[in-house]
């Protein structure tokens, strides 16, 4: 049990889950529940992925920006300035925003967007689904390699092929050891255990700290790019109003890189460093709610409550994110009904092992 939902000190709810915590070694260092529950990535993957156009020398010959870079790995929530960015990248080299083939049901996710287009009469378009920048990858690919655009979601495409090809050195496995699902936006998704999420992100974190002679080493300059571009644009990962993954990374910066999922997953890459202590090393967690959480408090909760364990936010930041480590319920007069409370301490499986 991760965490509470209490009103006026009754239990009303609990959301379980698990948590882990390792290094690019993929050696624990702290968890609760259960490491190895498999898991599907859905948007988690998205930094992984969008190295897949760094790989084909798309940053060169596209002259891809930073923040073009980052908004092909995140989940935005369909505000202006994401759909700017994206039809500036668009109209630069040549890509109809009509070749989306993402749907747009539910989106955007930012309300007040939404709310404004839908008082202004007009109907949101694939643009501001928060999954188009991860499918302007495969746009791009196309572009690039000459592959036909059409059907460029389906699992035999090339773009596909490319992209999950990038996944699977990210996470040192065989491209044809992946497992896979499809995800919400009609692409494929892909599966695995939870400390292989918190893994990949211990990569993503410090890609170049990782030896030669590993087989993720030859990826680490593309990876530390997007993870550069990430850090340096915080509001491209999610959204300028309550998201979290926005939220955690301006207040942390230059110290976290976080991604949710659906489904309630979250991988964060904890940079090394932590607490203003050199000796600390890159990590990468992972936390899943098992309800998928449809409220956004227990993941809020749980990943801030986590983070602060792990010693990787200090108290201005905790301070920042406070609206998310004990997120309240309001009743329609603007008082407190409810409160999610994390009630759970990680166990610091590396200590234990020493």
């Amino acid at each position: 049990m991760l965490v509470r939902q209490v009103r006026n000190g009754i239990e009303e709810s609990v959301h379980r889950g698990d948590i882990v915590e390792v290094d690019a070694a993929g050696a624990v260092i702290r968890a609760l529940g259960d490491p190895d529950r498999m898991v599907t990535l859905r948007s988690c993957v998205k930094p992984f992925g969008a190295a897949t156009i760094l790989e084909a020398g798309g940053a060169e010959a596209f002259d891809l920006e930073p923040a073009e870079l980052a908004i092909m790995a995140s989940s935005h929530s369909g505000e202006d300035v994401h759909v700017r960015t994206l039809q500036a990248l668009f109209r630069r080299i040549g890509v109809t925003q009509t070749s989306l083939a993402t749907g747009v049901v539910g989106m955007p996710l930012d309300a007040l967007t939404a709310a404004r287009l839908a008082r202004d009469g007009e109907t949101p378009g694939p643009i501001r689904h928060m999954c188009s920048g991860q499918h302007a990858v495969f746009l791009l690919l196309c572009r690039l390699r000459g592959w036909p655009a059409d059907r460029y979601w389906e699992e035999g495409h090339p773009a596909q092929v490319a992209y999950r090809t990038v996944v699977a050195r990210a996470f040192g496995v065989n491209p044809e050891r992946l497992r896979l699902a499809t995800d919400g936006c009609g692409i494929p998704t892909y599966a695995f255990p939870l400390r292989e999420v918190a893994r990949a992100y211990a990569f993503l974190a410090a890609p170049t700290a990782v030896p030669a002679r590993d087989s993720r080493a030859a990826l680490a300059p593309s990876l530390e790019r997007i993870r550069d571009a990430m850090l340096a644009h915080p509001e491209m990962i999610a959204g300028t109003r309550d998201r979290l993954d926005t939220s955690v990374m301006k207040a942390a910066p230059g110290r976290l890189v976080s991604k949710g999922g659906m489904e309630a997953l979250r991988g964060v890459a904890i940079l090394p460093g932590r607490g203003g202590d050199a000796r600390h090393g890159a990590t990468g967690m992972a936390v899943k709610i098992e309800d998928g959480d449809g409220y956004d408090r227990g993941t809020w909760a749980a990943s801030v409550e986590a983070l602060r364990q792990a010693n990787a936010l200090d108290a201005p930041a905790l301070r920042a994110l406070a609206r998310y480590h004990r997120p309240v319920s309001l009743d329609p007069h603007g008082r407190v009904g409810a409160e999610a409370i994390p009630d759970f301490e990680l166990a610091p499986l590396g200590e234990l092992l020493s």
